[in-house]
């Protein structure tokens, strides 16, 4: 039987109604991990969208949707889903662990020769899928989907640009402007990143970081097909934070600018103190309140920025060293997965030894 997307779901219906056989893996085999947070609005109409692409293209496709929490009736949906078409696998976590830990379940989780991730609100056109592919076949090991922003002046689109100025300036890894999560890696590229287990994770950067052959496919973002966005001001904040800390030391090396800074002042007002001794004009040298309490409080205050930078590196450091779970999978759909060397399957909640 050829498998093809169905037009609508009623998830109570039962199994047998909708049999769906296995494509034959004799054929080269490509993962889509899907990223799941309250998407119930758009999550069906972006699976018809997904195979009105794949149906035709002669790979064996599997596709990864991860339920990261959702609150909604995506859960319900995505089972639907799963239990009318084998090529999909669902994957609930038992929280809401984040964007990134939801990628990283499902990149632990795949196992084809090329694996595309895609966000699941219909942002990342499944029309780029064919281009992807053909170009990682042209020899790319990293094809990444590079969104062309129209110059507005809306919040986030200020912000987003201000961000990727930033980390590129202060970081030693150069992430690409507009370059969200769409994405197209080859096997190996998959296992590198299987192999980074910190606890705060920007894959843009990690994947930017390992410096694989890569290329850029630019495109034009398409409306939410349902829903609103999920990246709240501080979700944004944090992902900004995560990328300063876990990229760069600068703000280290701008506490220790900082206090050179205030040495050089030291010195200076020492050479003008001792000026007054010297010419035997100690009287003109009378105390003065209000400019001693600004220089303490000056530099007090840059004393804390300083100490709160070397607080926020101590405290990424004890959240890698109690080696917790980067996420933890509440219920999983039989499928593929990834063994260890004795044949045992690996467990995808915890970190890799």
């Amino acid at each position: 039987m050829t498998i093809g997307c169905f037009d609508s779901i009623m998830v109570e219906a039962p199994v047998s109604e909708w049999s769906v056989e296995s494509i034959s893996g004799i054929l080269p085999k490509v993962d889509i991990i899907i990223p799941l947070y309250n998407e119930e609005e758009a999550l069906l109409t972006l699976y018809k969208q997904i195979c009105s692409v794949i149906d035709n293209l002669p790979y064996e496709f599997t596709l990864y949707y991860v339920n990261d929490g959702s609150t909604d009736g995506t859960q319900k949906i995505m089972q639907g889903i799963s239990e009318r078409d084998s090529r999909v696998i669902g994957l609930e976590l038992s929280r809401n662990f984040g964007h990134q830990a939801a990628l990283t379940a499902g990149l632990d989780r795949a196992d084809g020769d090329l694996v595309i991730t895609m966000d699941g609100d219909g942002q990342h056109p499944p029309e780029l899928i064919p281009e992807m592919i053909k170009l990682a076949e042209s020899g790319y090991d990293v094809v990444i989907a590079q969104r062309l922003d129209e110059e507005n002046a809306s919040f986030k689109s200020i912000t987003s640009r201000l961000f990727y100025r930033l980390i590129n300036t202060i970081g030693d890894t150069n992430i690409l402007v507009g370059a969200a999560d769409f994405r197209l890696l080859r096997k190996s590229v998959v296992e590198a990143l299987r192999s980074m287990r910190e606890y705060h994770r920007l894959m843009r950067g990690m994947v930017a970081w390992m410096g694989y052959r890569t290329i850029i496919l630019p495109y034009q973002q398409p409306d939410r097909l349902g829903g609103k966005s999920k990246y709240s001001l501080r979700k944004m904040l944090r992902l900004a934070a995560h990328a300063t800390f876990s990229f760069s030391l600068i703000p280290l090396y701008l506490g220790i600018s900082v206090g050179a800074i205030f040495l050089l002042l030291a010195m200076a007002e020492v050479i003008y103190v001792l000026r007054f001794w010297v010419t035997g004009d100690q009287a003109s040298l009378a105390p003065g309140w209000s400019s001693l309490m600004f220089v303490l409080l000056f530099v007090g205050g840059s004393l804390m920025i300083t100490l709160g930078f070397i607080g926020i590196y101590i405290g990424y450091i004890f959240q890698e060293v109690k080696r917790r779970p980067i996420y933890l999978v509440k219920e999983k759909q039989p499928g593929n997965e990834i063994t260890d060397k004795n044949g045992e399957i690996e467990n995808k909640g915890t970190r890799w030894k």
